[in-house]
């Protein structure tokens, strides 16, 4: 019996081919014997991809998957941020069993697009794909998913970012930090590198709940600029460490999902996997 992996890449593409096969039939309410046929798996293997990937059965799982799934989100799971929060960026943040401790760079640093800089990266599997990681010695600068854009656009995004940094490809440097992101324990450490509007809007981000979500214009006005959504969406939109920084729980006040650097049907499997994680603790 094949031992099925969270972090193998074969298998995300399975739950990614599954979430297209749904998206374009969801008028046809498909069955678990349809949706298997179309990733090519018989129903019981497929029910074990996704019984081991999500923690529970696909049946329920398929139901985070459906086009409204976004707006039950927003109207069962808002968060709403707490606007007297303190704004230190140095200090630990609690998110589930992981610890965060971050900090930002100062702005002169971020002037000099990385100059004199030296940013390690290597490629890792993950429950969403193949991904990318790049940071320093401070801490994870970078996470990209590939699997929507291509490793090349990947790269070419996270290095094009600090164009005057040396890159070395090192992923020993930082499998500590990724190991503790994909198992969700331990504790990894992110070096926030953007402008003081960008990092504003990343800190309220990494207050938002896994299982739960916000909307722009809830960001906008934690960060004390209510009338700056479509400010906050472009801040959202350049968050360069996806996942740990979660711009996938940013919905649009309608509840459509708006868009995600890293392509939507991972931002689709990221949400759908965190609530139903979130249903089954809850339950």
């Amino acid at each position: 019996m094949n031992r099925i992996s969270t972090t193998d890449p074969y298998h995300y593409a399975l739950i990614s081919r599954a979430i297209a096969f749904i998206d374009e039939h969801a008028n046809d309410q498909p069955n678990l014997e349809q949706i298997s046929a179309a990733v090519g798996l018989s129903p019981a293997h497929f029910q074990r991809v996704f019984s081991k990937w999500t923690g529970i059965s696909p049946k329920k799982y398929l139901q985070y998957l459906t086009l409204d799934m976004a707006r039950g989100l927003l109207d069962n799971r808002f968060s709403v941020l707490d606007t007297a929060h303190e704004t230190g960026l140095s200090g630990p943040s609690r998110l589930h069993d992981l610890f965060i401790n971050w900090e930002a760079m100062s702005p002169g640093e971020y002037a000099r697009k990385g100059k004199g800089l030296t940013i390690f990266y290597g490629w890792f599997a993950s429950p969403y794909g193949r991904l990318l990681a790049s940071g320093t010695p401070r801490g994870i600068c970078g996470l990209a998913f590939s699997d929507g854009i291509g490793d090349a656009a990947a790269m070419e995004d996270l290095f094009g970012r600090w164009p005057q940094a040396e890159f070395i490809k090192a992923p020993e440097k930082l499998q500590p930090w990724v190991d503790a992101a994909i198992t969700g324990k331990g504790e990894a450490k992110l070096l926030m590198i953007g402008s003081p509007l960008q990092i504003n809007v990343w800190e309220a981000l990494l207050r938002i709940p896994a299982g739960q979500v916000s909307t722009y214009s809830e960001i906008a006005r934690v960060i004390g600029n209510p009338k700056a959504s479509r400010a906050v969406g472009t801040a959202v939109g350049r968050n360069p460490v996806s996942w740990l920084i979660p711009c996938h729980r940013v919905l649009r006040k309608s509840g459509a999902l708006g868009g995600y650097h890293w392509g939507l049907p991972v931002k689709r499997a990221l949400l759908a996997r965190e609530a139903a994680i979130y249903d089954s603790k809850a339950g």
